[in-house]
């Protein structure tokens, strides 16, 4: 997984799930995900936990999956002051799942795969499928655009963030061309477009899929393990 160094954003991170946008997003994940209190759930990007401490309490087991050993310590940190006992945390990539065939009922996910170029994204969704029982379920919101003037979503989503980091003033500025140089050099993220995923899911096997833009730039997927 490429990606900028998350060990160094923890606190960044730790602000922006707090905020209501992402308390939204993580309810419509879980709500989607149906959880049961007999089942084993992995959280991809667990990040400092959004996912990972709302869920816990609704299942008998929570795998949270990090690539960020900094992330993984600040969680396990939280878990121990919480008192929370049924969440393991790993640090591990997305395309190469630590876990035996068919061993979990549910993956979820929240803003991480756009990290991932296209190669890797199918790569992850293919481990998904693996792990997954018959019948098993992913959920995942994430960046659903991209870099493009063409398609008439992409090119609001575009203006929204530039006029966004505009209102910011000078920080704003300073974010814009940073986000600029990282484009032009290849380092920036690799969101794609909610068809995309819808292709992407069904190619790798998954039914019931469902794919659908949010009234950002974001989108939320939820597919089933065939039977």
């Amino acid at each position: 997984m490429r990606s900028k160094n998350w060990d160094e954003h923890v606190e960044n991170l730790e602000q922006m799930a707090s905020t209501a946008g992402f308390h939204a997003l993580r309810d419509t994940i879980l709500d989607l995900a149906s959880l049961r209190p007999d089942e084993r759930v992995l959280d991809i990007g667990a990040g400092t936990g959004l996912l990972t401490l709302a869920a816990a309490p609704q299942v008998a087991h929570v795998t949270a999956l990090d690539i960020s050993s900094a992330m993984c310590h600040h969680l396990q940190s939280k878990l121990v002051q919480l008192g929370i006992g049924n969440v393991e945390v790993l640090v591990e990539n997305a395309t190469e799942l630590p876990f035996g065939d068919a061993s979990l009922d549910v993956v979820i996910s929240n803003y991480c795969l756009h990290h991932l170029a296209d190669t890797d994204k199918r790569g992850a969704l293919a481990e998904i499928e693996r792990v997954l029982r018959p019948g098993g379920r992913l959920v995942f919101a994430d960046m659903m655009f991209q870099l493009s003037v063409i398609d008439r979503r992409d090119r609001a989503v575009i203006g929204k963030l530039v006029k966004r980091m505009l209102n910011r003033g000078p920080a704003g500025l300073l974010r814009i061309a940073r986000n600029a140089t990282r484009i032009a050099t290849g380092r920036w993220e690799h969101p794609t477009r909610v068809q995309w995923w819808q292709e992407a899911l069904l190619l790798a096997g998954f039914v019931d899929v469902a794919v659908r833009a949010l009234d950002h730039e974001g989108g939320i997927a939820s597919a089933r393990k065939a039977d």
